[in-house]
C-alpha cells in the first residue's frame, strides 16, 4: 500500500470527525471518551461529544448518565467507556496491598452503601468519621473521599451518577474470578483492540505507549502488555510511511478516506482523539500542540486552555474561549501568519455560534481576538490520586 503523511492525516480526521449522531451512538462509537475536571469553557468530555452528538449542550453526559450504559472508570485514562468493554478490565487487583485494616474499613463502608442503596462522599464521610489524610500535593483531603475513589478503582463501587459534579457511588455484585491464561489473553487483546479502534492511525511508538498504559485498566494483567503489543503489530494493518510504521485496524483502508467535505472550522477539546497524541499532532501538522492548564502561566506560550482548531484539514492554530458574566470571550492564535481569507473568518464565526448555543449562553454578540497567551488565567483542578490507582481527574 502507497501512502503518505497527507493520506494518513485524511484517514485520522474521517475516522473519528463523524457524521453527528445521538449520544448513545457517538458512545458507541467512541467506545471510550477521557474526562478532565476542567471547565474552560466546558469539560473536555462535553467539549469532544459536542462534534459528534445533534444539538449536544454542555453537561448532557452527566444529566444522561444513570441511562446510557456506561461507566467511569480507568481506561488508558479517566473517563466514560461501555459496559462491555469495562468488564473486560475486572476482576481489578490493585497494585498497592491493603492491610486488614484497610479491608475491613473498606468492608465497614460497602455495608454501609448497600444499606442506602447510593451515597454521596460527604454521608459516608459524616457517618464514620475517617479523618482527614495528606493528598498527593500536599493539600488536606477527607479520609472517606479517598477509600471511595480506591473501591471504586477495585471493582468494588461503581458511579452512579454525579451530583453537582460530585460522584455518588452504589455498591457493585462481586466480579466473577477470572483465571483461565486463555481468556485474560483474549481480554487483552480486545482492550488493545479497542485503543486501537479510537486512536488509529497509530505511530508504533503511541500504540506501545497505550498498551503499557493498560497498567491503568488491569494492572492484574501486566505481565501480559508485551505479548499483547507483539501480537497486535501481528494481526493489525500497518505501512512505512515517513520513517514510522503506522497501525490501523484490519479491514480499512487509508487510501480511501474522503477529505473533509467543507469550509468548517472545528475546535477540537485537547483530549479529543484527533488531537491525543502529540507525536502524531506533530507529524500531521508540523508544530507541537501543548496542553498547559497545569504549567505556570508565565510558561505557556499558548493559554491556559487552548482548543486546537482545525481547518481545511490542517490545525492551524487554536482558541481560547472564556465565559465572564454570561459572554463568551474568545481569542484565536495561529500558528503561521494570520489568516484573513474571507472564508476561514465566517468559519470561525459559525464555529463560534456553534460553541455559544453549546455552553448554554444567551444571544451570541462576541467575535474573536486574536490570542493573548499571557492573560489566560489558570484553573484549579479537583484531580487527586486514589490509594491504589493514578490520580483521578473528573
Amino acid at each position: 500500500m502507497s501512502l503518505d503523511i497527507a493520506s494518513l492525516r485524511r484517514f485520522a480526521i474521517a475516522r473519528t470527525l463523524f457524521a453527528p449522531t445521538t449520544l448513545a451512538g457517538a458512545l458507541q462509537r467512541l467506545a471510550f471518551v477521557q474526562a478532565d475536571p476542567l471547565r474552560a469553557p466546558a469539560r473536555a468530555q462535553d467539549l469532544t461529544l459536542r462534534h459528534r452528538v445533534d444539538d449536544y449542550v454542555a453537561g448532557d453526559l452527566e444529566r444522561r448518565y444513570p441511562e446510557l450504559g456506561i461507566e467511569e472508570d480507568f481506561f488508558v485514562n479517566y473517563g466514560f467507556i461501555g459496559r462491555e468493554h469495562h468488564a473486560l478490565m475486572h476482576p481489578r487487583s490493585a497494585r498497592k496491598h491493603w492491610s486488614k485494616a484497610r479491608w475491613s474499613k473498606a468492608d465497614e463502608v460497602l455495608a454501609f452503601v448497600r444499606e442506602r442503596g447510593t451515597v454521596h462522599p460527604r454521608e459516608v464521610d459524616a457517618h464514620f468519621d475517617h479523618g482527614k489524610i495528606v493528598n498527593w500535593f500536599g493539600g488536606s483531603s477527607n479520609a472517606s473521599t479517598e477509600l471511595l475513589d480506591a473501591m471504586h478503582y477495585r471493582g468494588l463501587l461503581r458511579v452512579a451518577r454525579r451530583e453537582g459534579g460530585t460522584r455518588v457511588y452504589a455498591a457493585r455484585e462481586p466480579w466473577p474470578a477470572l483465571a483461565d491464561k486463555a481468556e485474560i489473553r483474549t481480554r487483552m487483546d480486545a482492550l488493545v483492540d479497542l485503543i486501537v479502534a479510537k486512536y488509529a492511525p497509530l505511530p508504533a511508538a503511541t500504540l506501545r505507549n497505550l498498551v503499557n498504559r493498560l497498567q491503568l485498566a488491569a494492572p492484574q494483567w501486566g505481565a501480559d502488555r508485551a505479548r499483547a503489543f507483539a501480537h497486535a503489530r501481528q494481526r493489525l494493518a500497518h505501512a512505512h510511511v515517513d520513517g514510522i510504521d503506522w497501525y490501523w485496524p484490519a479491514g480499512e483502508d487509508p487510501a480511501a478516506a474522503p477529505s473533509l467535505a467543507d469550509d468548517r472550522v472545528w475546535l477540537l477539546a485537547p483530549f479529543d482523539p484527533l488531537v491525543w497524541d502529540r507525536l502524531r499532532f506533530e507529524r500531521f501538522w508540523d508544530w507541537a500542540y501543548r496542553f498547559e492548564a497545569y504549567t505556570p502561566a508565565p510558561k505557556r506560550k499558548l493559554g491556559h486552555y487552548a482548543l486546537p482548531l482545525l481547518w481545511r484539514e490542517r490545525v492551524v492554530g487554536w482558541a481560547t474561549v472564556q465565559v465572564e458574566g454570561g459572554t463568551m470571550r474568545p481569542a484565536v492564535g495561529f500558528v503561521g501568519p494570520r489568516i484573513a481569507e474571507p472564508a476561514f473568518v465566517r468559519a470561525v464565526d459559525d464555529e463560534l455560534h456553534r460553541m455559544h448555543a453549546f455552553l448554554g449562553l444567551g444571544a451570541f454578540t462576541a467575535r474573536a481576538a486574536d490570542a493573548d497567551p499571557a492573560h489566560a488565567d489558570g484553573a484549579a483542578s479537583d484531580a487527586a490520586p486514589t490509594a491504589d490507582g493514578p490520580a483521578v481527574r473528573a
